[in-house]
């Protein structure tokens, strides 16, 4: 077998600009995928100790949202994903509200302790801190 090579003028160009494309998509993965890491570290969280079964609620005025969570069994509740602000923390029981932690920042990647103490059943009188 007689095999012949012959050089393509072309043919580096094309390779480079192949290889310029390939890093140009790397560029625009890396791009977007930081910037996903930026938008997660815009939220903070809000955490703390409450009576089991219990819901707390975290709401802020200034962005118009709010979130529920149950306190678990071992009177733990977690509200993750909150953007940076001001919120107003409210144990309910029974439906109704009844205390009231306001003014609870939340800061950029870090958690806000706010803890409910009262005795089940026992949380009647909404207070504000």
């Amino acid at each position: 077998m007689n095999a012949s090579f012959e050089r393509r003028p072309g043919a580096p160009r094309r390779l480079l600009v192949v290889n310029l494309a390939m890093v140009a998509v790397v560029g625009v993965c890396a791009t977007v995928g930081s910037s996903a890491a930026r938008s997660a570290e815009t939220a903070g969280r809000v955490f703390g100790h409450a009576q089991a079964g219990v819901t707390i609620l975290a709401r802020s005025d200034d962005f118009g949202i709010q979130r529920k969570v149950t306190v678990n069994a071992k009177g733990r509740y977690l509200i993750t994903k909150l953007p940076i602000g001001n919120y107003s923390v409210t144990l309910i029981e029974n439906g109704q509200p009844r205390i009231l932690h306001r003014n609870v920042p939340v800061m950029v990647d870090s958690g806000s302790r706010v803890d409910f103490e009262c005795a089940q059943g026992r949380c009647s009188e909404l207070a504000g801190n």
